[in-house]
């Protein structure tokens, strides 16, 4: 507007003086203030324009024995282990101008979809399940004006919330049937066999054939080396006891005998005696 002004200006400046010279420092002056307002108007035409919005996402967190964790984005994940360290995050974002949102978890199993097993008003949560099955979480959250009045609902209506799906799988758990505890680095200790899932209630013993305990452990991730008073057991057969409870409710009774042949090593084996924890 300040450019077209000074531009009806001008014509009637030299309307009855064509010879005289046209001041164009005085138009590149009215241009740069129009700009210049231009730039001090627009951000906040964006910014009333913004809305607040969120995204939500979810990781399991898996605990190594060396202290450290690895955290694993859960989308595509497939079937983990119970016990699963689970943390959903919201992920709010254009808050600013408003007031503090509503935050609504629902996580079910999705064989009773209305049954809701966790409801949560966090922003972030973290849970630990420690039951089988496929689960699924929704986020619903209200964002609210400055002066506490509902500014809009996230999903609005009409649009379906955005779900995290994940699984624990059904329990396993099996163990080999002998150990050789040379320190080959090979099966040298007694453990359960690879592949074990969704144990959440462990205990384990070993005993020699006079009954006496020898050693016990109540992690599965844990293990008997083969040695009983910081000595190597004698070859032989010895008896392994193991009560433990799957994620799916599912009880272990293990009751075994156990080869200890420390002079075996891999690749020698007659092939009848299962000594591998694989």
């Amino acid at each position: 507007m300040l450019f077209f002004a000074s531009l009806d200006f001008l014509r009637l400046k030299n309307g009855n003086h064509p010879k005289k010279f046209i001041n164009f420092a005085e138009i590149f002056m009215n241009m740069n203030r129009f700009t210049t307002l231009l730039l001090l108007i627009f951000p906040f035409c964006a910014w009333a324009q913004s809305e607040p919005t969120v995204d939500p996402s979810g990781v399991y967190i898996v605990e190594n024995a060396d202290g450290t964790a690895d955290t694993t984005d859960l989308a595509g994940a497939g079937a983990q282990s119970a016990p699963l360290k689970v943390i959903l995050r919201a992920n709010p974002s254009g808050l600013e101008g408003y007031g503090t949102p509503r935050y609504e978890w629902k996580i079910w199993n999705d064989e009773d979809p209305t049954n809701i097993l966790i409801y949560r008003t966090e922003e972030n949560i973290e849970h630990t399940f420690t039951s089988s099955g496929a689960f699924t979480a929704q986020l619903y959250v209200t964002f609210y004006t400055e002066d506490g009045k509902i500014y809009y609902e996230f999903p609005e209506e009409g649009e379906d919330p955005k779900s995290i799906h994940f699984s624990i799988s059904e329990s396993i758990l099996e163990f080999p049937n002998g150990i050789s505890p040379n320190k080959d680095g090979w099966n040298d200790e007694l453990k359960p066999k690879s592949g074990y899932q969704s144990i959440v209630e462990f205990h384990a013993a070993v005993f020699n054939r006079w009954g006496n305990k020898l050693y016990s452990w109540d992690d599965v991730n844990g293990s008997w080396d083969g040695t009983y008073r910081g000595k190597v057991v004698k070859d032989g057969v010895y008896f392994l006891v193991v009560s433990a409870k799957g994620a799916d409710g599912r009880k272990f009774n293990i009751r075994k005998t156990i080869s200890v042949i420390s002079g075996y090593n891999k690749g020698e084996g007659n092939g009848d005696t299962d000594t591998g924890n694989e």
